[in-house]
């Protein structure tokens, strides 16, 4: 068996989601394709995926394997280049991952950037609400927004959002400019599933050098029982209908930025709001970051840092 040949259609399989669409990438036979897998589980005793009613899966040891086959394949590939004499020019598909609107909005026009200054590169945007593993997804890099678990990955910090609340300036008028979260239960509110339970919205404590009993207990960390007019799954959706007039809204701020800039909604509660929420682009932690993922990284970073700064 040549295992290199082996371990190169075992990625493929991985990030095609399936034999044979790895066989279509490769241009090889299904059969081929089947071959050698088995021939690479063979090789190390062991099952490195598993079917699933909808797709191939990763076993542990083949999650395990797979980490260190990308690695070693990663090095290769630069050492070889390095040998010939070649610069290690960016080349390949760069394949990342973002939050949906986030990515609409800023990390798309970085990948135009991108492209134009690296012809030989191309790209694959998966955007998608959600935590997505870069390792089982094939993904080469992902911008996070939220604190990070320890993980085998590698974070750059691109700076913070916070999470607002907001509303539009006539539906203020008409109900009034809420003045500490308490007063929401006597608003009406669209809640945004993504951030927390639909019916209540969490505010931290607040340091306050005033003493009195009634001040102190204003300024305790609350869990409110907001009143939801409107429950949505989409931060487009409910600021649409913020703007409509149908309430208060609680969303990231760069989901609101335009509307706040061009007055369409109003800021409320900000001395109440929590700390803010990082954002960062990670990837994978290899000894030998692949050409695509350094270059991208250092165009990204700065631009990325610069559109955060000034939300």
């Amino acid at each position: 068996m040549d295992r290199l040949a082996a371990i190169r259609v075992f990625l493929a399989i991985v990030d095609a989601g399936s034999l044979s669409a790895a066989g279509e990438r490769l241009g090889m036979p299904l059969s081929t394709v089947s071959r050698h897998l088995k021939a690479l589980e063979d090789a190390v005793n062991t099952r490195l995926l598993t079917r699933t009613t909808r797709r191939l899966a990763l076993t542990e040891p083949g999650r395990t394997y797979l980490e260190t086959c990308r690695r070693v394949l990663g090095d290769l590939d630069m050492v070889e280049r390095h040998l010939a004499g070649e610069k290690a020019e960016p080349h390949g598909q760069l394949a990342l991952t973002a939050p949906i609107l986030f990515g609409c909005l800023h990390v798309r026009p970085v990948v135009s950037a991108y492209l134009d200054a690296y012809p030989h590169v191309k790209a694959r945007m998966l955007l998608v609400n959600r935590v997505v593993n870069l390792v089982e997804e094939g993904m080469d890099l992902g911008i996070r927004i939220g604190h990070l678990p320890d993980s085998a990955m590698r974070a750059t910090t691109l700076g913070t959002v916070r999470l607002i609340c907001c509303a539009s300036p006539a539906y203020l008028k008409t109900a009034g400019v809420p003045p500490e979260p308490r007063a929401l239960l006597d608003h009406s509110c669209i809640t945004f599933t993504s951030f927390s339970e639909p019916d209540r919205w969490g505010f931290p404590g607040r340091a306050t050098p005033e003493k009195s009993r009634e001040n102190q207990e204003k300024r305790r960390a609350q869990n409110i029982p907001v009143q939801p007019r409107l429950i949505v799954n989409t931060a487009e959706t409910a600021i649409d209908a913020a703007k409509a007039e149908l309430g208060i809204v609680r969303v990231l701020s760069y989901q609101a930025q335009a509307a706040l800039k061009d007055g369409s909604l109003r800021r409320v509660l900000e001395e109440y709001e929590p700390e803010p929420i990082p954002v960062s682009i990670v990837h994978r932690e290899d000894r030998l970051p692949q050409a695509k993922v350094q270059s991208f990284s250092e165009l990204a970073v700065p631009l990325l840092r610069k559109a955060l700064k000034a939300l």
